[in-house]
């Protein structure tokens, strides 16, 4: 899968997003481009074998580097000049963000493009299988030259010296190039070339297309689900079953790839539900059950349990007592290991492995006590439709992060469950079912595992023909492409110089198999059953046929759109209607009022025909008016149309009214009613007569509406003219009344005082031009209302702004909203927020902006005064949000802001006690100020003992902080700030001497002998020269207090660069340690090899404070 970003989106690792590089002032918003990811429906197209090139960029002093962003030298790969674009620190993430860049786009022909499938890698110097490696494919071109990972690895694990990513402060990274010639991909139909058509992809939901088109050639299913109790005033966008049916439907019988949006709604999902990548077995889990439960109490009940679920029996059976325990447990797909396995025999051979439970791991037999056992799984049945998910993602522990597992992996086109004499199958079994399947469809993920693109391979019929589902393309391919292409493992690249006795290059396939559906070959006739219109509701058919036979209505007008113009007719209905409610400014919302399509060549006194059926005002009493756009951005009636004009075709007269040259004719319908409420003829138009709008403003009520139009003269003035609009108003003849010109709203309010004594020429009104008035008031009443006047109303309504306040500690939840105004200040919207929270002080309130992509708040605050006005707190990049986010702080913000805040963990020195402390000092203090502060917050062991601060990291101890140096610069998001007593005798060092780092750690039984995984709090320790380790032992089990009975289980190594080398007690311990002041001495450790038992806690140091994981969810 490709993404690409406006800009980028405060993300977690695990949720990967491919973007074009931007210069980004904040994190990455998903978005994605699906022409990128049709890429891999393209390898049938190839016209030759692809080039391919791998670079290597080694860059030297990486932690000093001050530049923001870096290039690698050019390279060339298909006859095309290619870099790598780095930002060592981030583009503006806390990740490292890498991008491939082509070179010489500036200076490319215009249209240039070209297709790559690349990877990029920072490579694990210490242990290459660790190396971060991440692929995807883009086509290149002038608006997109380079594409990458915004978020591709942590910055805090890139820079732990300890996970090999930075030896010698020297990055290597590695990039892999393939360019690919392709055929125009847009040209292609796949109803056309396959019979079937594809699924649009919404942002991130290929994972969700693989699994829908897999489900939906499930004959069987598509019926039930057809069968589902709909009705035709269900909404598809409410309703899961009507929405799936309309989806299933369309796939049957459209011609063209299906849209998903009405799925996703019904499910309650929101757009950024739609730009999270998620998994394909927990979709298909949590869809299964959501299917399950609206299918009970109808005709299909039971379709999901009689499709997918199997049942199996966990077993434990004694060896030497009769005794068993059995348990029956049902299962809709199953989980079977990748690692270690050679095909999916292998897995299940694993599966219902037997294992021993003896020794220590004895089991507690009702009424026989610990007995030697024998633990195990067993199949009782399998069900029609075998699911079957590969764990090709594992966790791994001395990584602490997920990992792929990219090994070979078989899975036959025929499975036979019922081989070696039924061995998978319990005693309880009906062997009289005959467990042979036959492979349906095959669902791939191309990538790591921070993201990548989900596609499947399909057999509809069964048949020898398979078909790829890739998003919005389908593709005939052959059975090599869905099977052996698809178990991954390694592929070797075929020599550029067979002549040569050149070694092969081999790379790691990321492309393979992640889900297999296998169908009971007994069972197939049944599943693989006809599906036709009678299986479809006939409210459902009426539906979706008016839906199809509308689209294509509308794409017979928009093929036709040249021969016709839209006319837009407003009248003083419309007005009336809109003016107060809909809008305040300008007279009409165009796009609501009554539209015609009419043909260019039809006259256009024709035309008027048509308004006479429509509206009822025959012929010889409508005139109309164009509409003009000011040059203030206004947008105004601005002269009647003449008859000679009239006499002109409709084509004729909209290019003459319209500069822009748009399908739109805008027109004002003049009608004029006598008292008797009949048609009057439209009155003569002179130059010296002005069509004037008039608005009437409450300012008690705090409404504005529209109250007619009036022909006025040129010269003449206001004052004549007052009885009428107190006759329009409903006022009395003789009130006192005031009038405004509205005369601009953009970008900011223009509406000025009308001198009454001055003619309307000389006030510079013309025709179009709008007046709002009011009652007069006086000095005294003014104070009662909010807005007295109309230009403090629109100044109102032009900037009015209802914010959602959230707490910060609960982002997702609205806690109340306040009307406010955009032009407010920092000053003001604070003090309305700490009214609203009943805090005196309005400089305790932080805020910090709402991230209108990722739906978090930014993770930066808002500074003190930071900002001008509201509205600038609420802009975010091109959209403006309505949501902030409040702290109430125990200071006020400007002193904080002042300050450097940090949270030091003091240790304390005879106690196990940890206590965490927040120091706030001003920015320029010194590590000493922190020491002084801490000790009048802390007990000591003693009132002059001396305290130093340490930097623990991945419990590691890798600086002592020097008493001078300055705070400002330290940060304790990634890090853990330790204070502690200095112990005496370190304070008087012999000689001889030496003092050594002492971590604890320990090794997972499935990984790598030479792995450690370090736990708990790391130290120093003095050992003297000549000591044995014996003598140290007892020293650290003084120290740590630890029973002898656990301490004899503790191995003892001395560990340099992760590898341990384990010491017997005659060791002299100080000859390890020879080399005094190496740059990363924490990489040279007395290791304490024991099992952790501190209860685990979620790391969360260095985790953005706003990132979280989201699980599928389906809220309908």
């Amino acid at each position: 899968m490709t993404m690409m970003t406006p800009p980028p989106l405060e993300q977690q690792e695990d949720e990967e997003i491919l973007v074009p590089h931007q210069e980004l002032t904040e994190g990455p918003q998903p978005m994605e481009v699906l022409s990128a990811e049709t890429a891999n429906a393209l390898e049938s197209q190839q016209v030759e074998d692809p080039p391919t090139f791998k670079y290597r960029w080694t860059i030297e002093n990486f932690s000093r580097l001050n530049a923001k962003k870096l290039y690698s030298d050019i390279f060339y790969v298909g006859g095309y000049k290619w870099r790598v674009l780095m930002f060592p620190k981030g583009n503006n993430v806390d990740h490292l963000s890498m991008y491939l860049d082509v070179a010489d786009s500036a200076t490319l022909p215009y249209g240039w493009s070209r297709f790559a499938q690349f990877s990029l890698a920072i490579v694990n110097q210490v242990h290459g299988k660790y190396t971060i490696r991440k692929d995807t494919q883009h086509q290149f071109n002038g608006r997109e030259s380079d594409w990458g990972f915004t978020s591709f690895m942590s910055l805090s694990e890139l820079y732990d010296p300890s996970r090999g990513y930075l030896v010698n402060d020297t990055c290597v990274i590695e990039a892999e190039v393939t360019v690919r010639k392709v055929i125009d991909y847009w040209s292609y139909d796949s109803k056309k070339e396959t019979g079937y058509v594809g699924l649009k992809n919404q942002g991130a939901t290929c994972y969700m297309n693989s699994l829908l088109q897999t489900l939906y050639h499930i004959p069987y299913f598509r019926k039930a689900v057809y069968h589902m109790p709909t009705t035709e005033n269900d909404m598809p966008s409410g309703s899961i079953p009507l929405a799936l049916q309309s989806l299933f439907y369309k796939l049957q019988y459209s011609d063209n790839s299906v849209a998903t949006k009405e799925l996703t709604k019904s499910f309650g999902w929101d757009t950024y539900d739609s730009f999270m990548q998620h998994d394909v077995q927990e979709l298909n889990r949590v869809l299964c059950e959501k299917l399950e439960d609206k299918m009970k109490g109808t005709v299909v009940e039971g379709t999901i349990q009689h499709l997918f679920e199997g049942h199996h029996m966990n077993y434990i059976e004694c060896i030497n007592v009769d005794y068993k325990s059995t348990r029956k447990e049902s299962f809709y797909d199953l989980q079977l290991d990748v690692k270690g396995c050679r095909d999916v025999y292998a897995s299940f051979d694993k599966y219902v492995e037997v294992e021993r439970l003896e020794g220590d791991n004895k089991y507690q037999a009702e009424n026989h006590g610990l007995q030697d056992a024998k633990k195990g799984v067993l199949f009782i049945d399998f069900p029609p439709v075998l699911q079957l998910q590969l764990k090709r993602f594992e966790y791994d522990f001395m990584r602490d992060t997920m990992v792929k597992i990219n090994d070979r992996y078989e899975f036959p086109l025929q499975l036979d469950l019922d081989r070696g004499n039924g061995k998978y199958l319990s005693p309880d079994a009906d062997r009289r079912v005959r467990n042979l399947y036959t492979l349906h469809s095959v669902l791939v993920h191309s990538g790591g595992v921070h993201g990548g693109h989900y596609y499947a391979f399909i057999r509809p019929t069964l048949s020898d023909q398979w078909f790829k589902f890739d998003d919005e393309r389908v593709t005939k391919e052959d059975a090599k492409k869905a099977l052996e292409e698809q178990y991954g493992g390694e592929e070797e690249l075929p020599q550029t110089n067979p002549g040569f006795n050149n070694s092969p290059f081999k790379f790691t396939k990321y492309s393979n198999a992640y889900m297999l559906v296998y169908i009971r070959e007994s069972d197939k006739e049944k599943i693989m059953c006809d599906v036709d219109e009678k299986d479809i509701a006939e409210h459902l058919r009426i539906r979706l046929k008016k839906e199809q036979e509308e689209k294509e209505h509308k794409k017979k007008e928009k093929a036709e759109a040249h021969l016709y113009t839209i006319i837009k007719v407003a009248r003083n209905e419309d007005l009336i209607e809109q003016i107060g409610k809909e809008i305040f400014f300008d007279l009409v919302d165009h796009d609501k009022v009554r539209a015609f399509r009419i043909q260019k060549q039809l006259p256009f006194n024709h035309f008027k025909e048509d308004v006479f059926k429509e509206f009822g005002i025959p012929v010889q009493f409508q005139r109309f008016w164009l509409w003009a756009k000011r040059q203030n951005h206004t947008y105004r009636p601005n002269r009647p149309l003449t008859p000679q004009e009239e006499a002109q075709s409709v084509g004729q007269l909209r290019e003459v009214s319209n500069k822009t040259h748009n399908a739109e004719l805008k027109l004002l319908l003049e009608v004029e009613i006598g008292p008797d409420l009949h048609f009057l003829p439209p009155p003569p138009k002179t130059k010296e007569d002005i069509l004037l709008f008039f608005k009437l403003y409450d300012p008690e009520k705090e409404n504005l509406r529209f109250v007619g139009r009036l022909f006025v003269k040129a010269l003449g003035k206001p004052s004549e003219i007052l009885s009428k609009l107190n006759e329009l108003a409903e006022f009395p003849p003789n009130e006192e009344i005031d009038l405004y010109e509205e005369i601009k709203f953009e970008p900011n309010v223009m509406c000025e005082h009308i001198d009454m004594r001055m003619s309307f020429k000389s006030s510079q009104l013309e025709d179009g031009d709008i007046i709002c008035y009011q009652k007069s008031l006086t000095s005294a009443n003014r104070n009662q209302f909010r807005y007295p006047d109309v230009p403090s109303f629109l100044e109102y309504v032009r900037n009015r702004q209802v914010v959602h306040f959230r707490s910060l500690e609960k982002p997702k939840e609205d806690d109340f909203s306040l009307e406010l105004s955009k032009l407010f200040t920092y000053d003001d919207v604070v003090e309305r927020v700490a009214r609203q929270l009943g805090v005196d002080d309005s400089s305790k309130i932080r805020l910090t902006s709402h991230n209108c992509y990722s739906q978090q708040p930014k993770p930066q605050p808002i500074k003190y005064r930071g900002v001008d006005h509201l509205l600038d707190m609420l802009v975010h990049y091109n959209q403006t949000s309505d949501i902030l986010y409040y702290e109430i702080l125990d200071i006020p913000l400007p002193e904080l802001q002042g300050l450097k805040t940090l949270k030091v963990a003091f240790h304390h020195a005879t106690k196990e006690e940890v206590a965490i402390h927040t120091i706030r000092l001003p920015k320029n203090s010194t590590v000493a100020d922190v020491i002084n502060d801490l000790k009048t917050k802390v007990e000591l062991s003693r009132p002059d003992a001396e305290v130093r601060l340490l930097e623990v990291f991945y419990h590691k101890i890798y600086k002592i902080f020097p008493p001078g140096e300055k705070i400002e610069n330290i940060n304790d998001q990634y890090w853990t700030l330790r204070a502690e007593e200095i112990p005496e005798e370190e304070k008087i060092l012999g000689l001889h001497d030496r003092m050594i780092h002492v971590y604890h750690f320990t090794r997972d039984s499935n990984q790598n002998q030479m792995q450690v995984q370090n736990f708990g709090e790391p130290f120093f320790l003095v050992i003297k020269e000549g000591e044995t380790l014996a003598d140290i032992k007892i020293r650290i089990q003084t120290k740590l207090q630890v029973l002898d009975d656990e301490f004899s289980k503790w191995k003892f190594a001395f560990i340099s660069l992760g590898r341990p080398e384990y010491l017997q007690d005659s060791d002299i311990v100080s000859n390890r340690f020879q080399r005094r002041d190496i740059y990363g001495a924490w990489e040279q450790y007395l290791g304490l090899e024991h099992s952790d038992t501190a209860p685990k806690k979620a790391y969360t140091t260095n985790q953005n404070r706003h990132t979280f994981e989201k699980p599928v969810k389906i809220y309908n």
